[in-house]
């Protein structure tokens, strides 16, 4: 394959940025535009959890696929079907179409996993924190350019222009990822392997149940791997509450500042674009200073502080104070997402089995995707029951949180990170 003049982490960056700004352009129109079609809070909750679900399920599978056939493959993959799935949600005038589109996406989700699977590829430990930063900037840059597209587009010419957009950047990201994503597993099997012919073995069981068998013992294999160290297993519960505060949060607030404060679909793309651009700043520029200077766990523990005052005090702002107040506390919302979210991933990776970090990558995005699953369900639920408890719930999630966080200084990265050396 010919090697890209451009640096494999600059490509990664382009690669996850136009996906996360397809992304962004309709996530925050998803709870409004499912009312409008008459979803009640617990089926908004189902149609955005529905993309964590197939997230959930393939991750792992894509995860594996990754180690054995390369990055790429995985990568190209994920991209083509994200394009495919924003075109039927350009159509998606019903919430069985709008479940549809939103269950291809979640399918195609892959690439944010292999992204990072090839960054412990490319990166040592002294260099992954910032690494894993500059992609977290992605998002945050996704984060700022697609909410605000959404809400003109929608406001001016309707779902069906937010979907073929979305899907026209996707697209281009399959283009640009064809031409010069280059594959970083030196250990990764030609596909075309995959389907030659080897012969069985003499007593060889090819029944359903004996492949089930092997699948489930597979992924029993992954799990002893991900929690056969302590810290590791620290940070998936840690992955699996802090995603759980985040989502559950997020989806209710989408309906509280649209209920209570009246905002517009623009104005929650303002709100977006507002955290996302602070998430640039924390995790391009400062995120690889603070983490050389003050290290993986202090940054984790303050995180989890800022983030509890992100998200508790969102419903007890007055009406009048979304834009002044509102932004302030938003504000520590988006320091803590911005130091947590990429410190979860660095830190499983550093305290990870080398050989098996796309399967531990894999296994780690399955946990966040289950809270992702259970977060708007929670969310929507008790936003139904009283507006505040979403927040009251991720706020003592983040305390969970800032006690595990507490609970990891006592386990070293760089003692540790010899002992993960194993044996494929």
């Amino acid at each position: 394959m010919k090697k890209s003049s451009l640096s494999p982490l600059v490509v990664l960056f382009l690669t996850v940025l136009l996906d996360l700004i397809g992304f962004g352009i309709v996530l925050p129109l998803l709870p409004t535009y499912a009312k409008q079609l008459g979803a009640s809070p617990f089926m908004i909750g189902l149609i955005a959890a529905i993309y964590s679900t197939m997230q959930f399920i393939f991750s792992p599978i894509w995860g594996k696929l990754s180690d054995k056939i390369g990055r790429r493959p995985v990568m190209l993959s994920s991209i083509f079907l994200a394009a495919v799935s924003y075109l039927f949600f350009s159509k998606a005038v019903s919430l069985p179409l709008l479940i549809l589109a939103r269950s291809m996406s979640g399918i195609g989700s892959a690439n944010i996993a292999a992204a990072q699977a090839s960054i412990t590829d490319l990166t040592d430990s002294k260099n992954r924190s910032g690494a894993m930063g500059m992609l977290g900037a992605a998002f945050g840059i996704g984060f700022i350019i697609g909410p605000l597209i959404g809400g003109v587009l929608m406001t001016n010419y309707g779902i069906s222009m937010v979907g073929i957009v979305a899907a026209s950047l996707n697209s281009i990201n399959f283009i640009l990822a064809v031409i010069f994503l280059t594959e970083s597993n030196t250990h990764a099997v030609s596909i075309a392997s995959l389907f030659k012919r080897h012969p069985k073995p003499v007593h060889a069981d090819t029944s359903i149940i004996a492949s089930l068998n092997r699948k489930r013992a597979a992924y029993m294999e992954t799990l002893r791997t991900a929690f056969s160290l302590k810290p590791v297993a620290l940070m998936m519960i840690l992955n699996f509450t802090y995603s759980l505060a985040i989502v559950n949060m997020q989806v209710s607030a989408i309906l509280l500042w649209s209920d209570s404060y009246h905002a517009t679909e623009q104005h929650i793309g303002y709100l977006f674009a507002y955290v996302g651009f602070i998430s640039v700043i924390v995790q391009g520029g400062l995120l690889p200073k603070l983490g050389k200077r003050l290290g993986e766990h202090k940054l984790m523990l303050i995180g989890h502080i800022t983030s509890f005052i992100g998200v508790f005090f969102i419903p007890f702002i007055p009406e009048d104070t979304l834009f002044t107040l509102g932004l302030g506390i938003l504000f520590f919302f988006a320091i803590g997402t911005s130091l947590v979210n990429p410190l979860i991933i660095s830190m499983i990776s550093l305290y990870s089995y080398k050989q098996k970090q796309g399967s531990i990558m894999g296994f780690a995005q399955s946990i966040n995707a289950l809270a992702r699953i259970l977060g708007p369900f929670s969310g929507s639920i008790l936003y139904g029951i009283d507006h505040r408890f979403p927040y009251i719930l991720a706020g003592a999630l983040t305390v969970i949180g800032t006690l595990i966080s507490m609970r990891l200084f006592k386990y070293d990265i760089e003692a540790l990170e010899p002992s993960a050396e194993i044996a494929s």
